[in-house]
């Protein structure tokens, strides 16, 4: 069983550190809104649905220190909350869900305050905040959860039986609070019948795909195999692959999309190959205001995560690394984009636009 990914409790949040995985259970205990961030910027939770679900229990966790703290002046609880929303919002530039969630926690919490008249706020009055944000929390998770589910359903739909699948870094139960997106489809799809194999890339340079994912095809007993990402292609020659399923980080509104990288060329070795290749995410992945992929700023890490393994050089230390994170699969080589509302075939403005709207 796949271990809790976030857990709140006595107003501490308790996130499991997957840089630890697969080797030990760890949770990090975060306390507040730096503490959060921290847990975000430096990877010990990654997987945009739950980050963007990470991120909004860290806006409760300032709140919760803000009535700790005894501060009721309303200009200055305003102040605290902006501070803290761009705070969690400069963890990560990439996964849109990020933004998406401290939004609309914040939102939540200044429309609250808009309606209080006075400039202090009695006890009663910030409970009544802090309840309001709790539930909106709930319904961010509890959405994650159900959409998971939907895409999955959506996405058995376009496989045969018995498919034999590659996937790409990890898009499971450990990216979101429910069964996962694209590694969603495979694991439910098994149950189902309708995969009976899966190739998992290790993802360099971070190797979630070999940490992660191939941890969780391996515990809920899915027949698979490892491989390195430069075996990708040898293996959609020689194996019958019959389709390609990765997640989203940011989704533009003409359907490129950014994920980590490598999984621009595994689209093009999927299309040299005649290989259907799906992309798996919730509808809150797509950002309408950037026109396409060559607007999505991609993050760059430091050199160590390329130069290091598990803390061990596998290169000299001195050596720079390029490393951007992620990089843009253009909508042209994109068979299909599965959400928790359906499918967009052939992804483009107007069919991206079009679904969203349903």
């Amino acid at each position: 069983m796949i271990p809790k990914r976030i857990i709140y409790k006595n107003k501490t949040l308790l996130i499991l550190d997957q840089r630890f995985l697969p080797f030990k259970i760890h949770y990090f205990c975060a306390r507040n809104v730096d503490d959060v961030y921290k847990a975000i910027k430096e990877m010990m939770v990654r997987g945009a649905p739950l980050i963007g679900d990470t991120t909004a229990y860290g806006y409760l966790l300032g709140l919760d220190n803000i009535i700790k703290e005894k501060i009721n002046q309303k200009k200055e609880i305003i102040k605290i909350l902006e501070r803290n929303a761009r705070k969690l919002k400069s963890a990560r530039p990439t996964a849109v869900s990020l933004f998406k969630c401290t939004e609309r926690v914040h939102n939540k919490a200044i429309d609250y305050l808009k309606y209080i008249k006075h400039s202090s706020l009695d006890k009663k009055e910030l409970l009544k905040l802090r309840k309001d944000i709790f539930d909106e929390v709930l319904k961010i998770l509890n959405e994650d959860i159900n959409s998971t589910l939907n895409i999955a359903k959506n996405g058995i739909s376009l496989l045969k039986p018995g498919s034999v699948v590659i996937t790409y870094c990890n898009t499971g139960a450990l990216a979101t609070t429910g069964v996962g997106t694209a590694l969603g489809i495979i694991s439910e799809g098994y149950k189902k019948g309708y995969i009976s194999y899966v190739y998992a890339c290790e993802t360099r340079p971070y190797l979630q795909g070999a940490k992660l994912t191939a941890w969780e095809l391996l515990k809920n007993k899915i027949p698979s195999s490892l491989i390195c990402d430069n075996m990708a292609g040898w293996v959609m020659k020689t194996k019958k692959i019959d389709a390609v399923i990765i997640g989203a980080d940011r989704i533009a509104r003409n359907g490129d999309t950014a994920n980590k990288i490598g999984s621009y060329s595994l689209a093009i070795l999927s299309n040299f190959h005649k290989i259907p290749f799906y992309v798996a995410a919730p509808t809150d992945t797509f950002d309408l205001d950037i026109k396409s992929g060559d607007d999505i700023k991609i993050e760059e890490r430091g050199s160590d995560e390329v130069i290091k393994i598990r803390d061990i050089y596998i290169s000299h230390p001195d050596v720079f690394a390029f490393h951007p994170a992620f990089d843009v699969v253009p909508n042209n080589l994109i068979t299909a984009i599965i959400t928790e509302k359906g499918v967009i075939k052939n992804p483009n403005t107007k069919n991206v636009i079009s679904h969203l709207k349903k």
